[in-house]
């Protein structure tokens, strides 16, 4: 097996020196996905060595990125899928104690040397990265006085520690259980950042009834909803109350960022439940943005409810005009209708950046499902004319159309 130590040249090193990038973030996040591959193809042949490149990558990421403007996310982003996918390629390297235990020194480092900071989530994997109880407990107990320090009571300054989670972390990789759950009582801020160490340790223990209560006493000012209606809905779930998961909190743990991504989400999780009745109790919960929920309903094969959406409330007009060049063949009422849709909420003034192309596309989608067999173009023709005396875009989709129509 390579020595971890030797020679070996990292294409990505030279690539991560301090402030190498300027404030753009598209480059740095393109290295960031080179360094990955070049560590992943490495782990394949010799896991020792990927291990070895992946704790050097982790140390050079943050000066590298210092000077980088992060505020559109995307670049916090990368380098969270980063650690993600790094964590296990050190943890599962099977390196000698030494070994592992000095990766374990240079990561604390690199955490404590991270002034942005970008590498913060580190410290959640901190139990992973111990890999054992054994190693868990004594990082642990290393941390446990600083945190201590920071968490007195009736300290007139806030203090913060940067091994505060890597701490909470260690300790519950070392099924030190009631100690993490005494440390949290002492936490100056009710925080779900802390606090989800203390529903893991009550799942853990057998406590689920607590572990839900302990969750849900952690919503307040400036904590994720999201996340904690997510920690309580698989808490139920792994009770066996699916039913109860689902009407308390379905919706909230399985936000997306489209209404697709969300339906699907919640499908995934609930297979005995109807499709058609999850659906349906989503379109509920955004009275007057039914349309949004289009994409969902086609996903599911529900054409006919997802054509009375899109007449209740506006919808993204590409959106309906891909439905409708894509099912043009397969389900040509379905097309026309979408496509129909798409140019009437267009005429209403709907739509981002809107051009005269866009109009045509919708045509020629419309036209082709139109020229199935069994379709007569004739009155969809009237129907499309019929929107030139809509006010706020008529005049457009006319002149837009003016070669396929006349009227």
């Amino acid at each position: 097996m390579t020595n971890p130590r030797g020679t070996h040249k990292w294409q990505f090193a030279p690539r991560f020196r301090r402030h190498t990038f300027g404030w753009r973030s598209d480059t740095p996040i393109q290295r960031i996905k080179e360094a990955l591959s070049e560590i992943k193809q490495v782990a394949r042949t010799d896991p020792l060595l990927a291990a070895e490149g992946a704790v050097t990558f982790l140390m050079k990421l943050s000066p590298a990125l210092e000077q980088v403007d992060s505020s559109s996310g995307a670049l916090g982003s990368a380098v969270n899928r980063a650690i993600a996918t790094l964590v296990p390629i050190i943890a599962q390297a099977g390196a000698e104690p030494h070994i592992h235990e000095h990766w374990l020194e240079r990561l604390w480092q690199a955490l404590q040397d991270d002034q942005m900071p970008y590498i913060e989530n580190l410290g959640e994997y901190w139990g992973e990265l111990c890999v054992s109880r054994a190693l868990a407990s004594r990082w642990a107990d290393r941390f446990l006085p600083d945190l201590a320090l920071a968490w007195q009571k009736d300290t007139p300054v806030y203090v913060f520690f940067k091994g505060t989670t890597p701490c909470l972390a260690a300790l519950y990789t070392a099924a030190r259980f009631d100690e993490l759950l005494a440390m949290l009582e002492r936490a100056p801020v009710v925080s779900w950042y802390y606090r989800e160490w203390g529903v893991k340790a009550l799942v853990a223990m057998g406590r689920k009834a607590e572990a839900l209560r302990y969750a849900k006493e952690s919503r307040g000012l400036n904590n994720p909803d999201g996340l904690i209606a997510e920690a309580c809905e698989a808490i139920l779930l792994s009770s066996g109350m699916a039913e109860e998961a689902y009407r308390n909190y379905a919706l909230e743990a399985n936000s997306a960022s489209t209404h697709l991504a969300t339906y699907r989400a919640i499908v995934k999780k609930y297979p005995k439940m109807s499709r058609e009745q999850i659906l349906r109790d989503l379109i509920a919960s955004t009275p007057g943005a039914e349309g949004k929920w289009f994409a969902a309903a086609k996903d599911a094969g529900h054409y006919r409810l997802a054509i009375e959406l899109v007449t209740m409330s506006p919808t993204d007009p590409r959106t309906l005009t891909r439905a409708a060049r894509d099912f043009a063949e397969r389900e040509p009422a379905f097309a026309v209708a979408a496509g129909l849709a798409a140019l009437r909420w267009i005429a209403e003034g709907h739509g981002y950046d809107i051009t005269s192309t866009d109009v045509q596309d919708a045509y020629a989608a419309i036209m082709q499902a139109a020229s199935q067999p069994g379709a007569n173009p004739e009155p969809i023709k009237a129907e499309i004319m019929a929107l030139f005396s809509v006010a706020a875009g008529g005049k457009f989709i006319k002149q837009a159309l003016a070669q396929h129509l006349t009227g």
